[in-house]
């Protein structure tokens, strides 16, 4: 395979990238086709999208998506990679890793026609969820985030978005993709009776603290974390993740979702930027190009 481009998941990359993987999840982290071991540094990454030079006759010449770490040529069996659906453009495919994240964080909140949602973090992975549950019928649906910047990728993507000090009343479905334990404190504050509050962020060896105190017990509240190493309870009897890799790709189909791109580089440059992308708060989803 010749790699096209890959994205950097600047969440997950910069826990690598600063050796934060706590050791207990050294095995379970690893990246498909990583070389290397934890800590960093480590051959990573996982959002790769190239074109088949040799292989199975019916996909020499093929646009594919694969699991693979930022690298320009490699090797891999053909169950590994995932043909892009006809007019899905490779340089928005980068994306598909993150939406296959944010589709099973939708499952695992179980987001029902007419819920009032509340999404905390518009990064990637949380504008992602926050565009595929405002896409069920008679949702309210609200990004959240501190960084009032983010107000016009929400209006974008055709989201309502409010910083923290505005969010009003109480919400059936809140989802933490912020990576932020404040986040999650405010998700219980607004969480109404038997709520559902999903945990999607990843924090390594980073400590979460929150409050358990005040309205949790009376009102019931579940927590449920969202992991996309395995598919969501609910549908791991239909969906093998092949399936739910192509259906990612599948829902990448709107143009609208391209402002989550924020910025390109060669990969003849990668080495010496990298820490400042991983480091920069406005990097959302970025785009590595190889010549």
């Amino acid at each position: 395979m010749r790699t096209l481009y890959s994205g950097i998941s600047r969440g997950t990359e910069a826990t690598v990238f600063q050796g934060l993987v706590p050791h207990s999840e050294y095995e379970r982290m690893r990246a498909p086709f990583m070389a290397g071991s934890f800590p960093f540094p480590v051959k990573y990454g996982y959002c790769a999208v190239g074109e088949v030079l040799d292989g199975e006759a019916e996909l020499v010449g093929a646009r594919v998506f694969c699991l693979h770490p930022h690298q320009d040529y490699f090797v891999v069996p053909k169950t590994a990679v995932t043909v892009l659906p006809e007019g899905l453009a490779p340089e928005r495919a980068v994306l598909a890793a993150n939406m296959e994240t944010a589709l099973n964080v939708v499952w695992d909140a179980e987001i029902r026609p007419g819920d009032r949602v509340a999404v905390f973090g518009a990064g990637v992975v949380g504008a992602l969820t926050a565009h595929l549950a405002a896409g069920v019928p008679g949702t309210e649906m609200l990004l959240v985030d501190p960084d009032l910047e983010r107000a016009s990728l929400a209006n974008g993507l055709g989201l309502s978005f409010v910083a923290p000090n505005g969010l009003d009343g109480e919400f059936d479905v809140l989802i933490n993709a912020s990576g932020a334990s404040a986040a999650l404190s405010l998700a219980i504050d607004h969480a109404g009776l038997e709520g559902r509050i999903v945990e999607a962020s990843w924090y390594g060896e980073r400590q979460a603290t929150l409050s358990l105190g005040g309205a949790f017990h009376s009102r019931r509240l579940s927590i449920k974390s969202s992991q996309v190493g395995h598919v969501s309870t609910s549908q791991q009897p239909r969906w093998p993740l092949s399936r739910r890799l192509s259906k990612a790709l599948d829902l990448l189909a709107d143009s609208r979702l391209d402002a989550l791109i924020s910025g390109e580089t060669a990969f003849s440059d990668l080495q010496d930027i990298y820490p400042r992308i991983l480091h920069a708060t406005s990097t959302l989803c970025h785009r590595v190009r190889y010549e």
